[in-house]
């Protein structure tokens, strides 16, 4: 919701699932709590501070895809960390914004645990 109002490009779960299937240069970025983190996420997600990475903390090819997820559509986190994302100069950026929520309620894989 406030993914699409800020002008950033969405991606569904079920299409994050189908991307990363795919060979592609690709990051998910987690800017849930870290308890959250660990308690469950998308598969090889990165788990980052939303208003405190840095920009080493994302890929050196700013061409690579980037997606950012919270918790719910409601959550701005994600949007907000994507924005900054775009400010620093990364063209494929996307908001999974059905969040870990969404994801869970599609029955996709998960990971847990450090």
């Amino acid at each position: 919701m406030f993914a699409r109002l800020m002008g950033l490009k969405t991606i569904s779960p079920v299409d994050l699932h189908e991307l990363m299937r795919q060979p592609n240069r690709l990051c998910v970025i987690d800017v849930n709590s870290r308890p959250s983190w660990l308690k469950a996420r998308v598969p090889g997600a990165r788990n980052l501070d939303p208003m405190e990475y840095k920009d080493s903390d994302l890929p050196h090819d700013k061409n690579d895809v980037l997606v950012f997820y919270c918790s719910n559509p409601m959550c701005r986190k994600a949007p907000n960390a994507a924005r900054r994302a775009k400010k620093i100069g990364y063209g494929n950026v996307r908001v999974m914004s059905a969040g870990i929520n969404g994801w869970l309620a599609m029955k996709l894989p998960v990971q847990s645990g450090g």
